[in-house]
């Protein structure tokens, strides 16, 4: 049991939801604390009837906090966590700095909650589009033995943050008025457009973004034999990530085995039927916990492929949602 709760970045998109879902789901505690940078330092925010003052981020901030939940850039992660941890009995960290590291686990609680069990005071939670098709492959992986992904995703503004949402309202109604408008964030105008990339270019012309789908797929399932074949696309939609998914199997999955798996597996549910129209979309997603899975059908190309489509809120359960399960997997278990 952790007393002293801290919310890091308390005042940003994933933060705000986070302290929202802290009380929706009446996280357990007897002190909750809420940081963030020295722009928000000195903000009252509501919190369970209450108000808490935010304090700015420093190593100080830490002292008396057994328990945190962090929602900041990568290179904010990279300078305050070590001098946390000195302070902290445990982090869950949602940036993408510590993920890869060999002694942080990586966790989507649904799919290896037991590795947080190893933590030495640091878990990850993983990248938004890596959560979603993940927890979707865990049941073919244990079932059938996943041997090839093939994800295409269709990524919301959202996930990159709230002036990208500004970019994707304020720069349709400029297109629509027949007005100039300066992004904030996409290097192309979002309005009415598909930007064929997210991240920083990296090895062989796969961008950042597509190489976490590789590596924390492998990780999270603990299986570096896995073949992953990414590409990353932001799309004018303002909240919920998109994926086209192709799976090879060592053992076939049939279309109705792969139904059932689905809707046997925590946190999916299934919306396929093609005839009736009904299939997962980001417009009935949004502000679910979620992931939505349907479009299943054989892959006509390869005897032992799936293919489906999977959607999910991207700052629910692909952010601050898997954050706080994870805090309340510790609350109850360790």
């Amino acid at each position: 049991m952790y007393d002293s709760v801290a919310v890091v970045g308390a005042t940003g998109a994933v933060g705000t939801l986070i302290r929202r879902l802290l009380e929706e789901r009446k996280f357990p505690y007897k002190k909750m604390k809420f940081i963030a940078s020295k722009r928000s330092a000195g903000k009252k925010i509501p919190f369970n009837g209450t108000e808490i003052t935010v304090e700015e981020l420093c190593p100080e901030a830490f002292d008396g906090v057994d328990l945190v939940i962090a929602s900041t850039p990568d290179d904010t992660a990279r300078d305050f966590v070590p001098e946390a941890r000195k302070r902290v009995k445990v982090i869950v960290d949602e940036s993408g700095y510590w993920r890869m590291n060999e002694e942080v686990p990586l966790v989507i609680p649904e799919v290896n909650a037991e590795d947080i069990r190893k933590h030495k005071g640091l878990i990850s939670s993983p990248n938004c589009s890596t959560t979603q098709l993940v927890v979707a492959l865990k049941p073919l992986h244990d079932y059938g033995t996943v041997k090839r992904v093939v994800v295409s995703t269709y990524q919301a503004t959202s996930g990159a943050g709230l002036a990208g949402t500004r970019d994707l309202i304020n720069g349709t109604k400029a297109d629509l008025e027949g007005k100039p408008y300066q992004n904030e964030t996409f290097p192309y105008t979002i309005a009415f457009n598909c930007i064929p990339q997210i991240g920083s270019e990296k090895h062989d012309g796969y961008t950042s973004e597509e190489l976490k789908l590789l590596y924390e797929t492998r990780k999270i399932l603990g299986d570096d034999s896995i073949l992953v074949c990414p590409t990353a696309v932001r799309v004018p939609v303002s909240n919920c990530h998109s994926e086209s998914v192709l799976v090879e199997t060592e053992k076939k999955i049939s279309v109705e085995k792969a139904r059932e798996l689905f809707a046997q597996m925590p946190g999916v549910v299934v919306v396929d039927d093609l005839a009736k129209k009904q299939y997962p979309m980001p417009c009935n997603c949004h502000d679910t916990d979620e992931v939505y899975v349907g479009r299943i059908r054989e892959d006509l190309s390869s005897p032992n492929g799936l293919a489906f489509w999977v959607v999910s809120d991207n700052l629910r359960k692909g952010a601050a949602t898997n954050a706080v399960q994870i805090a309340e997997w510790i609350q109850k278990n360790l």
